[in-house]
């Protein structure tokens, strides 16, 4: 017999952050047809959930599953130190916004029109 969980349910489990993490990253790489990726973290706590390195530039992708990201101090150390071209912060809302001109926040729903943002 198989359990169907309530929304309410997902909501509150520990792993929810993580998973959806893990499934936004599947898609950016399946987005961008790419393998030249990895995760970035310094000695001092900053993090970079993925970098991706394509046609010749350096992006950074945050995946944060609240309603409404914003920019953390984390992200600008991750584009300073890394020389990002763009970061981009993927949440599970529906509204795309800018927190500055090298930061953008997009819905999970558009990772597959990724391609066009990086071009």
């Amino acid at each position: 017999m198989i359990k169907c969980l309530h929304d309410t349910t997902l909501q509150g489990h520990p792993k929810l952050g993580s998973s959806w993490e893990g499934f936004a990253i599947e898609q950016i790489i399946c987005a961008l047809e790419t393998r030249d990726t990895c995760f970035w973290a310094t000695h001092a706590g900053a993090e970079l959930d993925l970098l991706v390195l394509a046609q010749g530039k350096r992006f950074g992708f945050e995946l944060k599953y609240a309603d409404a990201p914003a920019r953390r101090r984390s992200m600008l150390i991750a584009l300073d130190d890394l020389h990002l071209d763009h970061l981009w912060v993927f949440y599970p809302g529906d509204q795309a916004y800018d927190l500055d001109d090298r930061i953008s926040v997009i819905p999970v729903a558009d990772i597959t029109r990724l391609k066009t943002f990086i071009q």
